[in-house]
């Protein structure tokens, strides 16, 4: 066979990532909070995209009433926003779009009063309490700020340090200590930094020291406890002792400790119960920030006639449509092919945006059902009742593919009865049965180890062999090596750990 070059037609079919595509995939792996950021910068970007507002209208006085919108009907498509008198000239459209409701109210306008303080008319501004209110007027300026651990001390560092010098090194020093009120920099660092002595910026760490909340800016937890013990006058040789063996006291080894403080075991207690009222982490009592609540994408609610009901949390829904009026006013006047390919691309844009929204709804539904209807026997008797559950099974339940109900999985949150969980808690691989039975979810075995080492009492402390032993007797077939994984993962502590505290504890009671 001659080589040479020649033409051919193939038909093949290949997934092509259009950009629709890819924006209906990002939009699916998008937590609420990223969801309503990604439709807030569309709005900006895209003149045709319109929020759908819930609030009730304004009555302007003197202004022209605006007529309803008309009902979507069936036959519209979803996503378009029609509303009656199409045939509005433009000037009037455009003055209507152009209204601005907060704005609209001059200072002389008479203002209906009736149901105010008092009846009669007068003017808006009446309304102020008596203050004149300029155009700079800020209601967000009256709002109370919370005070962090950086502004309390800055505002004691202002007034113990007047040397100009030092209140620099102390606000450098401050800005390296972390919520916890513990000071995470190096202060050599800092010393290079702004060309001075090792020295001095020791002494102004020193001075940090005394300020409130008692502890902060200490280096280590032995530091931190030691300066409060010091403005107790309680930081003597024994406690010293005490401190630079905070390793000992983690492990509950008191023979050690009367050794090496050279106390008695009654002097032990109360040294002890000493360290034990102090505060480890002093920065905490400030708050570290504003702290979002945890919004659920999903709600299951128990049925009237049994069952469950799963709905869509239509809060952290973003509601947009394609405003089509305006598209058809501002298209008769496009004379560029410039502006009629942008004013294409927007509309384009738009409708895929509504359309990917309500897809990504449908899909969220759809996939949260199947997962309640997999996992009722943990909605309704709790969670040792958790079945193990893998991305393939909702899949072929759903006839989606794996990734499309990972990705619908990731940042989701489902309100249930047994409280607010992440949609991935549901997944969790299988524990055989030792009968050949039913497998076991590994949250529902690691519900089940805590509750065994949370009954356990300080003559009897399981093992990990014992564990699994009572396992067996339940019916999993687990490995040492898994209860220990699993114990660990629980920040649970070994049992000749968990029989020292458990015995210190006795000791302390009894001694009480």
């Amino acid at each position: 066979m001659a080589l040479g070059p020649r033409m051919e037609f193939r038909q093949t079919q290949s997934l092509v990532m259009t950009p629709q595509l890819m924006q209906a995939i990002k939009l699916l792996q998008f937590s609420n909070l990223e969801l309503a950021a990604y439709v807030e910068a569309e709005l900006e970007r895209n003149p045709l995209l319109e929020r759908v507002s819930e609030e009730p209208d304004i009555e302007i006085p003197g202004a022209a009433r605006e007529e309803p919108p008309a009902p979507v009907t069936e036959e519209a498509r979803p996503g378009d926003w029609m509303e009656a008198g199409e045939d509005q000239s433009r000037a009037s459209m455009e003055a209507r779009l152009d209204t601005d409701l907060g704005n609209v109210f001059p200072d002389d306008a008479p203002v209906d009063r009736g149901s105010g303080p008092s009846s009669g008319s007068g003017t808006l501004s009446d309304w102020s309490g008596g203050g004149e209110r300029g155009e700079d007027y800020n209601p967000e300026a009256f709002l109370a700020t919370q005070t962090t651990l950086a502004d309390h001390l800055e505002a004691q560092l202002s007034v113990a340090e007047t040397d100009p010098a030092r209140r620099i090194i102390g606000l450098n020093l401050i800005g390296l200590i972390d919520e916890t009120g513990y000071f995470s920099g190096d202060i050599a660092q800092v010393a290079d930094l702004l060309q001075v002595e090792l020295a001095e910026v020791e002494s102004v760490l020193r001075l940090i020291q005394t300020f409130e909340p008692s502890g902060v800016g200490a280096r280590t937890l032995a530091e931190c406890l030691a300066i409060q013990l010091r403005e107790k006058d309680r930081c003597d040789p024994a406690m010293q002792a005490l401190l630079a063996n905070l390793d000992l006291l983690a492990r509950h080894d008191r023979n050690a400790l009367r050794r090496v403080c050279g106390v008695d075991a009654e002097d032990l207690a109360d040294m002890i119960g000493e360290i034990r009222r102090l505060d480890p982490k002093p920065g905490l009592v400030f708050g570290s920030g504003v702290v979002h609540p945890l919004v659920p994408d999903v709600f299951v609610r128990p049925a009237p006639e049994g069952g469950w009901l799963v709905e869509l949390n239509s809060d952290t829904l973003p509601r947009v449509l394609v405003n089509q009026t305006y598209h058809a006013t501002v298209a008769r006047t496009a004379r560029s092919s410039s502006d009629k390919s942008f004013l294409a691309d927007c509309l384009q844009s738009a409708s895929w945006l509504t359309r990917s929204l309500d897809q990504r709804a449908r899909t969220i539904l759809k996939v949260a059902s199947e997962i309640v209807r997999q996992q009722e026997g943990f909605l309704d008797h709790g969670v040792r009742h958790l079945r193990p559950l893998n991305l393939r099974t909702v899949a072929d339940a759903i006839g989606m593919h794996e990734s499309t109900v990972s990705r619908v999985t990731s940042n989701k949150y489902i309100s249930t009865p047994r409280g607010v969980l992440e949609m991935k808690f549901f997944f969790s691989s299988a524990i055989a049965a030792s009968g050949g039975g039913e497998a076991h979810s590994a949250e529902a075995v690691r519900h089940r180890i805590k509750l065994l080492i949370d009954a356990e009492i300080p003559d009897d402390i399981l093992s990990d062999d014992t564990l699994v032993q009572k396992l067996k007797v339940d019916g999993i077939d687990i490995a040492r090596r898994t209860v220990a994984k699993y114990r660990e993962s629980m920040n649970i502590a070994s049992s000749v750990q968990r029989r020292r505290e458990k015995q210190a504890l006795r000791a302390e009671s009894a001694g009480a």
